[in-house]
Order: structure tokens, then C-alpha cells, then sequence
């Protein structure tokens, strides 16, 4: 699905709201889910009923989803041949189809989806950037509001969370996950996931596996994965949000070992509906069950519907293949009546589970008291505080001094030109965008100036509007704030990148604004990491996000004039060069390991090994120190599970936030195993001096992997434990997994 960017780069309040390291409760709502014992029989029950009820037509109606636009035919809904509708936002359009529907013979309720994947009328961080946090709870609350909101306008479906896993930001769709690590995307997924259900939506857990391992991070390409990485890396997330709750999922545009997803009944069904006990429906992506023809394994449309449905797709989005040929496969003897049957059970359990038959329509006056409420923008603004990654701080640079006497903001991103036109099509009152220079002018000491130069004609920096204006002010100030990245145009679906340096001109002018003698404090907002070596040797500062939305450059403000101090993490490693992708930490050990650097080890001729910034960093106002790493029991059986401590100090004269990270590895086992994984985390917040105890508790069952034929096991042996504030923790401690 095309995610609806635009709109996430647009909305923002003005208003100043206090900093807090605390997770703001969630507020009572009505959420839904999947209801159980007596409850849930009695769903069954009525499903069964209906479907004795409906006409082949009807049928294949309820696995038939059109999207708002052109050729949209409401015709369809009040003649019981449509089950589902997309990107109607507007509360009196969702209103007008809800009506349409009790025209209709058997007064079927629709579900209304919508790409509500980080906002809808309060924006929150890209999905990356909501990872960068590292606070699971926060993030629950992201999507809580995302959900909340796109009920109150009558969505009740989001195609969210997208949880494929990816080790190639050259790969647009980077930006809706969260990030290389299995473990860290798993916690997210299961997160969003509560948070959406809460909010009133039924998630979609997507894009039903592997479009992330796309061949050369191109988008919608082929994916080559073994069985036993499968299951240790692409399928975790899924299962996790399956697990939370997830009543729907979406198979993926890409052929996996061969098969397009679209029509793998092994992942589909034998997997998702067979092992995993999956009971929700599967859509497809966006005419998906069409591009079977250009996959090359269906000669027409009829083929290409047949062999969806039987693989496990229930429901055509935007593709008119089922609503086409699916009624004329089933009285052809083609589709057994039994495989249309139990696709329409699929879809009217979830509408039954959901409460679909017994919800009023949505109500058009109240929903826009519904937006942008206090509470909303307040956990806008503290996530995407949390995101904010400070990536280099040479000479404390940051927080911005007090004698600063000038500070110049220069790049049409700090205020981009959209955000000044932005209207209101739908009356869910969306408001304007703070922009950044703003923001630091109210964070900052009274006396302090405020100059602001855009240097580009548009934000996505293609071209100058005037460069040396923007130099000059640079010159003329104490202090420079450059604010560059990517736009939408760069980024996002179908925006796959071989040069992942700055986009446009934004580099000639970066190396013009270091050119001044000023200190330069790099602001990025992209959608997946960049290449930033130049940057990295020649700014004062790096400051990362990934879009923050709605309060997305005051928090930045906030950071900056040290009102906040920063603990963003990185979700995903910084590539030194493009060339050294994918780059990720948890790589195996190969027999010839990089040790003094030399020819006939496993390097590079012309770069480090490293990445330029590793997964898990960020640097902060404050230092942290850790000691006294133990684990309570030098052995453990297969059966049990350990506890490991450590001492973390806040060495600094500031309180802040630390993200206290639990690396193992096994160093012999009965297949090669990563030089370290991630298994545990927690962010916590130390005041200044303060020391506490931080304690994990490890499964042993955690510390398992697949084999070949995807049977998860645990090799008996030595585990060493790493523990500190990045993926570079240094060992702390070790124990052992004995098979009794």
C-alpha cells in the first residue's frame, strides 16, 4: 500500500508542552479484538447462519475491496457485492457508504480501511523513528491514538503495522518498520499491534514474508531465503503480532524461493492457518492477485484468482479479480465451493468479532472534537522526543550554549512550504506546523536570535532557491542548524536508492555551510539511515530523526536548547558506504574473522568492516556507566530461565534517559551462531549521581534457533552476555545451558 507520507510530513502544533520521561497512562477506550469462550461460539454460530443465507454473488462480494476514486461503484454496496472499502476519511463519505449498506439485501457492514500506520489526524514519528525510541509502551500509545482517531472519522481497519524485516536502507519502505533486529521489531510489532486494537481498528500485520529481503534492496523484488533464517529473523515479528492480537494480516507483492506470496499456500495456509492457528482473513496488497500474470505463474485473470484463493488470499484489494471471475471458477468447478465458503467465514468473523453488526454509524458531527486532543499531541510530542538519536557531539556543541548569541536555521525543511498551505478538506481540524526556527526562538534564552534561510526551492533540496543568502546568514552567526534529508519524494514505497547521501544539492551546500569556520549542527529528517561519512568527519553535530510529525521539530527544539535530554537508539545500523550493505551486527563469525585487518581475512580492501554508527547508539547529554554485570546461576537447564543484573550509574551532571541493552552469544553450538543478539532491553531514566540495579530475566528458551527444516532447538553450552548502551557492549559475564 502506498503510505500516505504527505500527510505525515504536514501536520504539527504550535503548542509548548513539558518535557516528561514518564509514559503518559491510556486513556479508557472501546477496544476490540478477538472475543473468546461463550462469546466467541456464539460468533461462530452466526457466522454460520449468515453464510447459509448468501447468494454466490454475496459471496464473492464480501472478499471484494474498492478503494474512494475513480471507479468506485457504491452500486456495488447496496447490491450486497462488496464486503470492503479503502481511504475514505471523510467522516460524511464513510457516513454515505454505511448507508449504502443497509440498501442492501443482507445489510452486511463494511470494513473501512486505511493506511492509518502512524497518525491520522495527529501525526506521530515514522514507524523507524518511533523504534529509535526504544519504549514499547510509548510506541503502544502511537498507535493507540492512531487507531482512536480513524475510528472516531468510521475507519475500523488500518493496514498496520508493517513488521518486515530489513538489513538494506537502500529499500524505501524501510521507514515503516522497526529496523534490523528481530528481537527490537518483535516488542514493536506486538506493541503497535495492542495499541491499534485499543484505538478501535483491527490491525494488518504486513506484507506476509519477506518483502523486506528484496535482491539489491529494490523494491517489490524477488526474496532468496533460507528455511532456518526464515524462521530465526522474517517470521518473529509476524508471529509476535499475531500473538498481541492481530485479526487480519497482508500477504506481500514479492515472490519468496520462487513463489509469489500472493500464492503460497505454504506460507498462507499450511504456516500462518495450519501451525500458527491464525483465524483472522488475509488481503492482499494492492492488485497483487493481478500481478500473478506478470509473476508468470497464471496465464489471465481467472488463473490468477484461483490460485489466490486456494493459496489463502480472502480478500482482492483493488484488484476486481475476485468480483471478475471468482463466481464463474466456482460454478466452473474450478474453485471448490468449500475454499469460497471458508474465505467468507474468515471475513465475517472478524466483522462479527469486531462488532461491526452492532456499531452505530460513524458520528460526523463529533468526530472532529475527536482530533488532535490534548493528549494526543502530548504523546506526539514525548515520542518524538524519545526518537531523537544524537549521533555526534564534538566539543559539546550541544545542548546549545547560553551565550549563543546567534543561531541560523538554514534548509526548507526546518519549514517546509506545504505545511504553510496546508487546508482542511475533511473538517477533522488539523492545524499548522511549527516551524523549527520558531520552536528554538521559544526554547532558547530571551535575547538569543533566530535567523532562518531555506537555501532550497522545495524541502526535498533538488535545487536552490538562494544559496548564498543561506551562506551569508550562516556566516553571520554563532552557531548553524542545517536541516536536511529526504521529502516523500525520496522515500517510502517504490523509492528504492542506490546513492544514499543527501538527496539533490543538499550536499554542495552542507560542505559550503562547514566552509564558513562556523560549528555546524547537522538536523536530519530522513526515512532510512544515510550514508554520512563526509558529515561525520566534518560537522560539530549530528542530530537523526525520522520524521517526527505533528511535534516533530519541537521536540527537535527541545533537544537542541537541552531542555530534553537525548536517548534515541539507532534501529538500524549507519552504513559507512553504500557498498558495505547490508550491514548489521548480529553477522556471523566466519572462519577467517577480521583480526589485524589484513588480506585473507574477511574484510574489505577500501573500508571498514564497521558501520559508521552501530545498531543500539546514541549519545547523550549525560554519561552512563555500567559494573557489577551477574547472572544468578552459573548453569540452567533447557527448562528454565536466568536472571542477569548489572549496576548503571549516571556518571553525568544531567539527568537523563539510558537504554540498558542484553547481548548474548553462543560461541559453540552445532551451527554458526551471530557474534551477538539482541534479547532484552530496557529504557530507563537516571537522575544525576543516581545508580540503579537494572535486572533481565532470560529464558532459555529465548536463546533457540532453527534448523534447516524450520524445527527451533537449543544447543546445551556456554552463552557470554553483553551488556551496556549499544550493540559494541563489551562482555560482562557468561553461563551455561546444561541439558538437565
Amino acid at each position: 500500500m502506498i503510505l500516505r507520507l504527505v500527510a505525515a510530513l504536514l501536520l504539527c502544533f504550535p503548542a509548548t508542552l513539558p518535557a516528561s520521561s514518564q509514559t503518559p497512562a491510556l486513556p479508557p477506550a472501546q477496544s476490540v479484538g478477538w472475543r473468546t469462550g461463550a462469546e466467541a461460539a456464539a460468533i461462530e454460530k452466526r457466522v454460520a447462519a449468515l453464510l447459509k443465507t448468501m447468494t454466490l454473488e454475496e459471496k464473492v462480494g464480501q472478499l471484494h475491496l474498492s478503494g474512494r476514486g475513480d471507479g468506485f461503484d457504491i452500486g456495488q454496496i447496496k447490491a450486497g457485492r462488496m464486503g470492503g472499502v479503502m481511504n475514505f476519511v471523510v467522516p460524511q463519505e464513510v457516513r454515505e457508504v454505511q448507508e449504502a449498506v443497509r440498501q442492501s439485501r443482507l445489510k452486511i457492514p463494511l470494513i473501512i480501511g486505511l493506511d492509518a500506520v502512524h497518525g491520522f489526524s495527529t501525526y506521530f514519528p515514522l514507524p523507524l523513528g518511533q523504534a529509535a525510541s526504544w519504549n514499547p509502551g510509548l510506541i503502544e500509545q502511537a498507535a493507540f491514538w492512531t487507531g482512536r482517531e480513524a475510528r472516531a472519522a468510521g475507519v475500523n481497519w488500518t493496514f498496520a503495522p508493517m513488521v518486515d524485516m530489513s538489513r538494506d536502507p537502500r529499500w524505501g519502505r524501510v521507514l515503516e518498520g522497526a529496523g534490523e533486529d528481530v528481537h527490537l521489531a518483535s516488542v514493536v510489532a506486538a506493541a503497535r499491534t495492542r495499541g491499534y486494537q485499543r484505538g478501535g481498528v483491527a490491525a494488518t500485520v504486513k506484507h506476509f514474508v519477506g518483502y523486506g529481503a528484496g535482491e539489491g534492496g529494490r523494491d517489490y523484488n524477488s526474496t532468496w531465503i533460507p528455511t532456518s533464517q526464515l524462521h530465526d529473523l522474517h517470521l518473529p515479528p509476524f508471529k509476535a503480532s499475531f500473538d498481541a492480537g492481530s485479526m487480519t494480516a497482508m500477504a506481500a507483492f514479492n515472490a519468496l524461493n520462487g513463489m509469489p506470496a500472493t500464492a503460497n499456500r505454504a506460507m498462507l495456509t499450511d504456516l500462518l492457518r495450519g501451525r500458527w492457528g491464525f483465524r483472522g482473513f488475509v488481503v492482499s496488497d494492492f492488485g497483487s492477485i493481478t500481478e500473478l500474470r506478470l509473476h508468470g505463474i497464471a496465464k489471465d485473470d481467472a488463473e490468477a484468482a484461483r490460485k489466490a484463493l486456494i493459496a489463502g488470499i480472502d480478500m482482492d484489494m483493488m484488484g476486481n479479480v475476485y468480483h471478475r471471475h471468482l463466481a464463474d471458477e466456482v460454478k466452473a468447478g474450478r474453485v471448490p465451493m468449500k475454499a469460497l465458503d471458508e474465505a467468507v467465514r474468515r471475513v465475517l468473523r472478524v466483522k462479527f468479532h469486531l462488532g461491526l453488526f452492532d456499531r452505530p454509524d460513524v458520528d460526523v458531527a463529533a468526530a472532529p472534537k475527536l482530533m488532535q486532543t490534548e493528549e494526543a499531541r502530548r504523546v506526539a510530542r514525548q515520542i518524538a522526543r524519545e526518537g531523537v538519536i544524537l549521533l555526534k557531539n564534538d566539543a559539546d556543541t550541544l545542548p546549545i550554549a547560553a551565550g549563543t548569541n546567534t543561531v541560523a536555521v538554514i534548509g526548507a525543511m526546518a519549514v517546509p512550504e506545504d505545511e504553510r498551505v496546508w487546508t482542511d478538506p475533511a473538517g477533522l481540524g488539523r492545524r499548522m506546523v511549527q516551524p523549527l526556527p520558531d520552536a528554538l526562538r521559544e526554547q532558547l534564552p530571551q535575547g538569543t536570535t533566530v535567523t532562518y534561510e531555506p537555501a532550497f526551492t522545495k524541502a526535498c533540496g533538488t535545487a536552490f532557491a538562494d544559496k548564498d543568502a543561506a551562506l551569508k546568514a550562516a556566516a553571520a552567526a554563532d552557531l548553524v542548524v542545517a536541516m536536511l534529508g529526504e521529502d516523500c519524494e525520496f522515500m517510502g514505497e517504490g523509492a528504492s536508492r542506490t546513492d544514499l547521501g543527501l538527496p539533490g544539492v543538499q550536499q554542495e551546500l552542507l560542505e559550503g555551510l562547514v566552509a564558513t569556520g562556523k560549528p555546524v549542527v547537522l538536523v536530519l529528517a530522513t526515512g532510512r539511515p544515510l550514508v554520512l561519512t563526509w558529515a561525520a568527519k566534518h560537522v560539530a553535530a549530528i542530530v537523526q530523526t525520522f520524521h517526527g510529525g505533528t511535534e516533530g521539530r519541537a521536540a527537535i527544539a527541545d533537544v537542541l536548547a537541552g531542555k530534553v535530554n537525548p536517548a534515541g537508539r539507532t534501529p538500524m545500523s549507519f552504513p559507512r558506504s553504500v557498498g558495505q550493505i547490508p550491514v548489521y551486527y548480529d553477522h556471523l563469525p566466519t572462519g577467517r574473522p577480521q583480526q589485524v585487518r589484513q588480506r585473507y581475512e574477511s574484510i574489505y580492501m577500501d573500508e571498514a568492516n564497521e558501520p559508521l554508527f552501530p545498531f543500539g547508539f546514541g549519545l547523550s547529554y549525560s554519561r552512563f556507566t555500567y559494573a557489577g554485570a551477574r547472572v544468578d546461576r552459573p548453569r540452567v537447564g533447557l527448562d528454565g530461565s536466568v536472571t542477569i543484573s548489572v549496576e548503571v550509574t549516571n556518571a553525568g551532571s544531567r539527568d537523563g534517559d539510558e537504554v540498558v541493552q542484553l547481548y548474548v552469544r553462543q560461541p559453540v553450538a552445532s551451527r554458526s551462531r551471530p557474534v551477538r543478539e539482541l534479547k532484552d532491553f530496557q529504557r530507563i531514566t537516571l537522575k544525576a549521581g543516581e545508580t540503579r540495579t537494572v535486572a533481565f530475566r532470560l529464558p532459555v528458551r529465548a536463546l533457540g534457533f532453527h534448523d534447516d527444516a524450520g524445527v527451533s532447538r537449543v544447543d546445551p553450552g556456554l552463552f557470554e552476555v553483553f551488556l551496556g548502551g549499544s550493540s559494541l557492549a563489551e562482555r560482562a559475564t557468561s553461563f551455561e545451558v546444561t541439558r538437565n
